[in-house]
């Protein structure tokens, strides 16, 4: 006769967890990018309206932008540009009418965690960040840009645009998390309009009085448009001091931020 082994009681009893916190933050990452993506005013402040200025400008000799190929001054600005459009105008709106309609109060209501939620909302700004600069390098490219530079210039231009998404994320949150959600809409897009015109976006900031251009070049959109410009247009060396104001602004903001947002 064989003899049998006893095999111990399969357990089936419900174990309820929650999902690790990289899974947590990617399908949260996720959603915030198909909600970007399917909302067309946003694809409008995002995509179109940078394409339009860099074509529009590029080709039609509206305005002085000096010696050289047009779009080879424009470039740089309209890719700063589009990293405002996406981290501070695009975010501080969103964020403010989640914040009116309870949605921020809801997730908090979840395993995700509030750095779950601002690490989610990052990399979904990084991602349609990475779809813009894609699409707006191929129009330059199309009109003849000609950047200058090699792997020491996109290092650096790399490290200036995750300054400038640390340093405008930062100031949508503040302003999202501190005024009301038609008070945010008006101010963001305010914003948005005085950093095109003033921010060395397409006109460049030398033709300013002194003290004016003193205090836009202490802007965290001019710091970007002219760190870019020094290197994709100019050739030359990467330089401290844009590095320096978005550091600066990325700091305070994240201060300011984190002691004044309100999730309710």
């Amino acid at each position: 006769m064989t003899e049998t082994t006893a095999r111990p009681a399969l357990d089936l009893s419900p174990a309820p967890a929650a999902a690790p916190m990289a899974r947590m933050v990617a399908a949260q990452a996720g959603m915030e990018l198909r909600i970007m993506l399917r909302n067309g005013e946003q694809l409008l402040l995002t995509m179109v309206i940078p394409v339009l200025l860099l074509a529009g400008f590029s080709t039609v000799d509206v305005v002085e932008l000096g010696d050289g190929p047009r779009v080879d001054f424009l470039t740089p600005g309209i890719l700063a540009l589009a990293v405002l459009s996406t981290a501070f105008t695009g975010q501080a709106i969103g964020t403010g009418f989640e914040r009116r309609y309870g949605v921020l109060k809801r997730l908090g209501a979840t395993p995700l965690s509030r750095f779950g939620l601002l690490a989610a909302k990052t990399l979904a700004v990084l991602a349609v960040e990475a779809i813009q600069i894609a699409v707006l390098s191929a129009v330059a490219f199309a009109l003849g840009w000609n950047p200058h530079g090699g792997p020491v210039a996109f290092a650096y231009a790399v490290l200036l645009v995750l300054l400038g998404t640390a340093a405008f994320s930062s100031l949508a949150l503040l302003m999202a998390g501190t005024l009301r959600a038609e008070a945010t809409l008006a101010a963001a897009n305010l914003v948005y309009v005085v950093m095109l015109g003033l921010g060395g976006v397409i006109f460049a900031t030398d033709r300013f009085p002194g003290a004016v251009r003193t205090a836009v070049e202490a802007l965290p959109i001019t710091a970007l448009a002219g760190g870019l410009r020094s290197v994709l247009a100019d050739g030359a060396a990467p330089s401290l001091l844009p590095v320096l104001v978005l550091a600066v602004w990325a700091a305070v903001g994240a201060a300011l931020a984190a002691r004044f947002f309100r999730w309710e």
